[in-house]
């Protein structure tokens, strides 16, 4: 019997949505699914306050692992053909406990040595956060085979608005009434079961080679150009915000709230202001880079792994 452990951590609940929608068409009585929900020592809120929310963007950032619960031994005693891994970004970056899970000597005897699939959900920019997977996942002495990436379509200021007012009541519903919802929509949502039917095939065979090719054939990854230019940027500035809000500053003093605050209006400048700029540079030099944006297409889709660049 093939054995599947699901890993994620979800705290809206879309993600697990997901998760099960994948899962679904896969269950046979030839395959058995072990489900492991990371669960932090000390909670994060849902909903965040203000405060919380960008208050935890440094150690996010930086990878900085907190404490999650222990892992049931039921879980880690078992050896599995696959590993489907969910997980959300949090400010371009793998949420804080999915890094944390992967800093642990449990995530270590999990991932070795055994083939692994990334789902993500997320509002819009997921690029770099998947480059820190991929390197964690290489650590690890993970096999990553594919990836599957559900995201908000809506256009980035409409998405940014709903979001937070999601993130900030815990409610998923149109804002004001003219809004559209929050997040992936249902229909991504209800159709993702037809990743589950292509993963069931290759988990079956146990040949996973010609597996990302297969999901991309069906939609698993869509690529925006202008996202991977702008994901990159902001990395690179977002680098130097969270080194001065912990260099700079010590948890919960006056000093660090002020610096957390100064982040939030970059990020609103950044948002409202810089990104309808980089996005008329990106045009204007559209034809000029059009070859290396057909290769970053190419391996942005991909499960292969370059050099680190973030």
């Amino acid at each position: 019997m093939k054995q599947v452990l699901v890993i994620y951590y979800s705290q809206s609940g879309q993600l697990t949505e997901i998760l099960n929608n994948i899962v679904e068409p896969m269950q046979n009585n030839e395959t058995a699914f072990t489900y492991l929900n990371i669960e932090m020592e000390e909670a994060f809120p849902f909903p965040w306050n203000k405060e919380q929310f960008f208050g935890v963007f440094p150690e996010t950032f930086r990878q900085e692992p907190r404490s999650i619960k222990p892992i049931p031994d039921a879980i880690l005693n078992k050896n599995y053909d696959l590993i489907l891994f969910g997980y959300s970004v949090w400010y371009l970056t793998p949420s804080l406990p999915t890094t944390s899970f992967l800093a642990t000597p449990e995530a270590k005897k999990l991932f070795n040595n055994t083939p692994v699939i990334t789902i993500i959900g997320c509002r819009n920019m997921w690029i770099m956060a998947q480059e820190k997977i991929k390197h964690k996942l290489h650590e690890l002495h993970a096999n990553l085979v594919g990836n599957i990436v559900l995201v908000d379509r809506h256009i980035n200021h409409i998405s940014v608005i709903t979001i937070v007012q999601w993130m900030f009541t815990g409610v998923k519903k149109r804002f004001l009434g003219i809004f559209p919802k929050p997040g992936v929509s249902q229909k991504d949502i209800d159709e993702v079961s037809k990743f589950g039917n292509i993963i069931a095939k290759h988990l079956a065979q146990n040949d996973y080679k010609k597996l990302q090719n297969n999901l991309l054939h069906i939609g698993a990854v869509k690529i925006k150009p202008f996202l991977i230019t702008v994901d990159k940027r902001a990395n690179a500035i977002f680098s130097k915000w969270a080194h001065l809000i912990t260099t700079k500053s010590d948890k919960n003093t006056s000093k660090r709230r002020f610096f957390v605050k100064m982040f939030n209006y970059y990020l609103l400048i950044a948002i409202w202001l810089i990104s309808p700029l980089v996005f008329i540079l990106f045009l204007l030099t559209y034809l000029p880079f059009y070859s290396q944006i057909k290769k970053d297409k190419v391996y942005y889709a991909s499960v292969a792994l370059k050099e680190k660049e973030v």
